[in-house]
């Protein structure tokens, strides 16, 4: 969680790492992206700029702010198809692209987590609202969804299509199906870049 400047630095600098970006751009980068945009990138920046706002910003005019900045996120998140909440993903997010991606607005999911389009992580149906819990390093395919009061350990990958409704806590694995089971002991290194920690070092 955003708890400092020091914090929304790093959040930002691990997501541009995962997602593959320049940290550091050149006039010629800047112009075209002036010109042809990275939206993923603009929403990631965008959703970082709340929690930051939200975590930090208090009084009358945090929560102005935060109202301002909550209204962008949700402006681009309609455009995108995202529907995703402050303080849901560590650092090192990395949306793959533009898709509908849906969060439940209490889920956590831990550092460098790779996510595609048509994901859903939400609540399981019933009186209790039990959301899941991810660990660090989670690759979760196209067309995904996980739901229910389960938790997810480090450096899973999950497979495309797959409907999560159990927890895996043996780490390094590969799970898929419907419902999931493990299907390999490989599991998520090689899928995502580890931009929480390589940010560290910038």
């Amino acid at each position: 969680m955003i708890e400092s400047k020091m914090d929304y630095t790093l959040y930002l600098k691990a997501d541009c790492i995962s997602l593959n970006r320049k940290t550091h751009l050149t006039l010629r980068d800047k112009l075209i992206n002036v010109f042809f945009g990275d939206v993923v990138w603009e929403y990631q920046k965008a959703l970082r700029k709340a929690e930051y706002i939200k975590n930090c910003k208090h009084g009358l005019i945090g929560r102005i702010q935060y109202a301002f900045a909550l209204r962008k996120l949700r402006k681009l998140g309609i455009t995108l198809g995202f529907h995703i909440f402050p303080n849901n993903f560590g650092p090192g997010l990395s949306i793959s692209h533009p898709g509908s991606i849906i969060v439940n607005t209490n889920v956590r999911v831990g550092a460098n987590c790779r996510v595609h389009p048509g994901t859903v992580i939400g609540t399981q149906a019933g009186p209790v609202n039990k959301t899941p819990v991810l660990g660090d390093n989670i690759y979760i395919g196209p067309g995904v969804k996980i739901f229910g009061n389960i938790e997810i350990a480090n450096n899973i990958a999950i497979g495309a299509n797959s409907v999560v409704n159990k927890s895996f806590l043996e780490p390094n694995i590969t799970i898929a199906g419907i419902p999931a089971r493990k299907i390999s002991g490989q599991g998520s290194i090689g899928l995502l870049i580890n931009g929480s920690e390589l940010a560290k070092h910038l």
